[in-house]
């Protein structure tokens, strides 16, 4: 799971213009979220490797899937329109609820 974040995060770096694309209109100065979220992955993603901070990484983790899933909807709205990609886009939000478990399952 830390590797996740930690590459999703690198991501948001990396490739800024697919998280751009995804990000819906009215999001504040995207760039700058798109940056924050990323870093906030990253840094998430490396507390979840110790047990002292793997408690509170998940429950931000947990925030952080919650916040970003109208982002999800977005991208499905969007790829509705364009017939393109709507299949996977679709199956991303049902995922969005396992990844949040998974993470649930780090708070014992």
């Amino acid at each position: 799971m830390s590797a996740a974040y930690i590459f999703a995060g690198i991501s948001h770096f990396r490739k800024p213009r697919f998280f751009l694309s995804i990000t819906p209109p009215w999001v504040p100065e995207p760039e700058k979220v798109n940056l924050l979220v990323g870093a906030i992955e990253i840094t998430l993603g490396l507390a979840l490797l110790f047990s002292f901070t793997r408690h509170y990484a998940a429950l931000g983790i947990i925030l952080l899937l919650i916040a970003v899933f109208p982002a999800n909807i977005y991208h499905f709205q969007k790829a509705r329109k364009k017939k393109k990609q709507e299949m996977g886009t679709l199956i991303r939000l049902p995922i969005q609820l396992l990844l949040i478990y998974w993470a649930y399952s780090f708070l014992g």
